[in-house]
């Protein structure tokens, strides 16, 4: 691609939050999709209503006023999968998630365009290390953001590893030949890079590895609603054997796709609806699943994820118990969240972490006593345990959060003037 700061933009296309950014005059500019925010949410919402598409934060708003209508989040966790290609009768058409993400990132185009008062026909598109663990599946995933890129209005797109990209807008290493570790923590992946600063040479950032693997802060999200809100419309509740005698657990894959972001727009399904009622007349205790006939009935799961979402990021920031008031499935429900409750239920991420971490150094053949600076990339990189998991390992290292949440944009944006 012929690469020049004045025909190519330069997107962080994330699961939770999108960005764009150009060069203007060999300093990074990056344009506002959305009033006052480097950043806007990576949701759409099709409103019944008005027959309009919205995206951003006034999808999520419509979502939480009650607005008629269907809303999608996590839409880059559904590339290379099955669900791609599947169509859904929305607005009266019958349409695909290449037509939904491919119509999210015409609008980034289009409001760019606007911004600057020119034409983009290129883009560069960060990518996750790794969108999937199976590796058909990850190159599927590429091929199929490409083809949303196309029908974006794109001519042409080529993509960087987002951990690599957020190498390139560092600024705070400021001895020759330092190591940098990034530890981006997205939405929906966790990416990892070691990298060399060198700022006497001409490329002053050399890639020494990176690694990724497919989890990240929605799937955090999914955790504490699975523990803490499911059991509140029936998880693991006991019910009658329809043969013999005795009890049965209620099954955990339907709970456990109702709290996952991408799956529920295709829980709301008289099938699922009719297992809930199943359900409820095998329970011993009913309430619960009234609960969730409600949940499914009012399509009200999305809120539960965002609440989810509230509540991880409230007990985060807090040392005392965060109280959660689930009156959207029933008057008077709340559950308490307590800090160490929080760390305890995120073990297994914590650990699939520092697993990564040493992948990560063991590919870049270098020791956690080398790297002198660790950068911390993506809002999910702030949660508490991820950097107290790190803490200990890298004992002469820095730790930055500086750019959290603009490094990897930043970063393709400055890729793209070198091209």
């Amino acid at each position: 691609m012929d690469f020049t700061p004045n025909n190519v933009l330069a997107i962080d296309f994330g699961t939770s939050n999108s960005a764009v950014a150009v060069m203007d005059d060999g300093v990074i500019k990056r344009l506002q999709m959305e009033a006052g925010s480097d950043t806007l949410p990576t949701a759409t919402f099709f409103d019944f209503a008005t027959g309009e598409t919205r995206i951003g934060t006034p999808a999520n708003d419509l979502l939480m006023s009650g607005a008629e209508g269907r809303y999608m989040r996590s839409l880059k966790r559904v590339l290379g999968t099955s669900l791609m290609r599947e169509k859904r009768l929305i607005m009266g058409k019958y349409i695909n998630f290449f037509d939904i993400i491919g119509g999210f990132l015409a609008e980034l185009k289009t409001r760019a365009e606007r911004i600057e008062g020119r034409k983009f026909q290129h883009a560069l598109s960060g990518r996750p290390v790794r969108f999937h663990d199976d590796p058909e599946k990850d190159r599927q995933a590429e091929v199929d953001l490409r083809e949303c890129y196309r029908r974006a209005g794109f001519l042409e797109v080529e993509f960087m590893f987002e951990p690599e990209a957020a190498s390139l807008a560092n600024n705070v290493l400021q001895q020759d030949f330092s190591l940098g570790l990034i530890v981006d923590i997205g939405g929906g992946t966790s990416d990892f890079s070691v990298f060399r600063s060198n700022p006497e040479a001409d490329q002053s950032v050399e890639i020494l590895a990176s690694y990724g693997e497919r989890f990240g802060g929605t799937d955090f999200d999914k955790t504490l609603n699975v523990q803490h809100f499911m059991p509140l419309l029936g998880k693991g509740s006991s019910l009658r054997r329809v043969f013999g005698s005795g009890t049965a657990s209620t099954p955990a894959a339907l709970f456990n796709d109702l709290a996952t972001w991408e799956k529920i727009p295709f829980m709301y399904t008289p099938e699922t609806k009719r297992v809930a009622r199943d359900l409820e007349r095998h329970a011993l205790d009913r309430t619960p699943f009234k609960r969730l006939i409600d949940v499914l009935e009012y399509e009200l799961a999305h809120e539960l994820s965002m609440l989810a979402e509230k509540s991880k990021i409230a007990t985060n920031h807090t040392e005392e118990a965060y109280t959660v008031n689930l009156g959207l499935i029933d008057k008077g429900v709340e559950v308490k969240i307590a800090p160490n409750d929080l760390n305890a239920m995120m073990a297994d991420h914590r650990l699939r972490i520092s697993a990564a971490v040493r992948q990560t150094l063991t590919l870049a053949t270098c020791k956690p006593d080398e790297i002198t600076d660790v950068m911390f990339v993506g809002g999910s990189s702030l949660m508490g345990f991820i950097k107290s998991a790190l803490t200990s390992d890298f004992p002469n290292a820095q730790f930055h959060t500086s750019a959290v949440f603009t490094a990897v944009v930043d970063g393709l944006a400055l890729a793209t003037a070198r091209s």
